[in-house]
C-alpha cells in the first residue's frame, strides 16, 4: 500500500496574499461602483469575481485529504479525516511521536492524537518538526 502525502501550507505565500488583496479590490470596486460602465451589471460581476476568488482561497483546505496550514501562532491539521483540529502553539506543553502516532498534550492536560500510519515518513517528521519548532518559539516569546 502506498503511503499518502500531507499538503503543507505555511500561509506566508506572497502569491496568495496578492490574490486575496486583488479579490478585495474587485469586491470594493464592484460594490461601490467606482467606475461607470455601459452595462450596469458589470459592477456586480466584478464583485462576484472577487467573492469567487475568496471562495477558492478559503476552500484550499478541502482540496487535499491530508492538509496542514500554519503560521507563527498556530496550525490547522487535517489528517485522514474531514474534521480538522486547530492548535495554538502557545498552549502546547508536550509533543511525542511514537510509532506513527503524534500525541500532543496541551497545558490544560487535554491530549490530541493523530494516527499517521498511512502517511509518508518524511511528512510525519515534517509535521512533528513544525509543531515542535513553533511551540518552542512561542513558549520562549511568552516567557
Amino acid at each position: 500500500m502506498e503511503k499518502k502525502k500531507i499538503h503543507f501550507d505555511h500561509m506566508k505565500s506572497w502569491i496568495w496574499i496578492f490574490i486575496l488583496f486583488l479579490s478585495l479590490i474587485f469586491i470594493l470596486v464592484g460594490f461601490f461602483e467606482l467606475f461607470e460602465f455601459e452595462n450596469p451589471k458589470l459592477n456586480k460581476r466584478i464583485s462576484a469575481i472577487g467573492f469567487f476568488i475568496q471562495l477558492v482561497y478559503f476552500s484550499k483546505m478541502f482540496w487535499y485529504k491530508n492538509y496542514v496550514q500554519w503560521n507563527k501562532k498556530g496550525a490547522v491539521v487535517r489528517v485522514n479525516s474531514w474534521i480538522s483540529k486547530s492548535l495554538n502553539f502557545d498552549q502546547i506543553k508536550k509533543t511525542e511521536l511514537i510509532q506513527n502516532t503524534l500525541i500532543i498534550t496541551k497545558n490544560n492536560g487535554e491530549t490530541i492524537t493523530f494516527d499517521l500510519n498511512e502517511i509518508k515518513e518524511t511528512d510525519t517528521q515534517k509535521l512533528n518538526e513544525i509543531i515542535v519548532k513553533n511551540t518552542i518559539a512561542n513558549n520562549v516569546l511568552r516567557n
